[in-house]
């Protein structure tokens, strides 16, 4: 891997979804999740990149999915596949277990939750931009779930808006290997500038 540099006032660390739904035992989503994230390893990766961020001083912003509001879509006349699917179980239910953040996730004070998205996209129809631009980062570290949805939805729309991206690779998971592979070694390398382990992204933040 080529060195890279991260400027602690130009770089941000992206959290994207890390709800109990898809990363606590019991959540609706672990289940197809958990082969993937628990064979790498991505919720302790998570939380040690979540870490090494904070002890950097990188400032640590949310992308959160919507969570599930009694009608939210029961008046929409076209939803997609993905948004049919989170009305249907309800996933990420606002007020229940499920929509809560997996402990060691907690916003701290300072940290900027931006409002939630729709569908897939962290940007698409919330302010994450703005609050990006606002505090001056144009470099961004990307963690959660789920790559190929997600995450790869984020990643793309970062990189439409002029932000280079670092993603690492084992600080995220999927419902099955064929869809990592998809996501991370087909996708995304032409739209994410780094795409590192979680061991080197520590290393290369220690230097920050």
């Amino acid at each position: 891997m080529a060195r890279h540099i991260y400027d602690k006032e130009l770089t941000a660390l992206l959290v994207v979804d890390p709800y109990n739904d898809f990363i606590s035992e019991g959540g609706k989503a672990w289940g197809r999740i958990r082969a993937v994230a628990e064979a790498n390893d991505c919720v302790p990766h998570m939380l040690q990149v979540l870490k090494a961020a904070r002890d950097a001083e990188l400032r640590v912003f949310y992308a959160l999915h919507r969570r599930y509001r009694p009608g939210d879509y029961e008046t929409w006349k076209y939803l997609a596949p993905i948004q049919k699917l989170a009305w249907e179980r309800r996933i990420f239910e606002y007020g229940t277990w499920g929509g809560e953040l997996h402990p060691g996730f907690e916003p701290k004070p300072g940290e900027i939750v931006a409002t939630e998205h729709w569908c897939s996209s962290g940007f698409a129809n919330t302010d994450l931009d703005l609050q990006l631009k606002k505090h001056g980062i144009h470099q961004l570290i990307v963690i959660g779930l789920i790559a190929h949805t997600c995450i790869e939805a984020t990643v793309r729309f970062a990189a439409e808006l002029g932000y280079e991206v670092t993603l690492v690779r084992d600080a995220t998971a999927d419902y099955s290997d064929e869809e990592m592979h998809a996501a991370l070694d087909v996708n995304l390398p032409s739209y994410a500038s780094v795409i590192v382990t979680t061991h080197e992204l520590v290393g290369l933040l220690s230097s920050v």
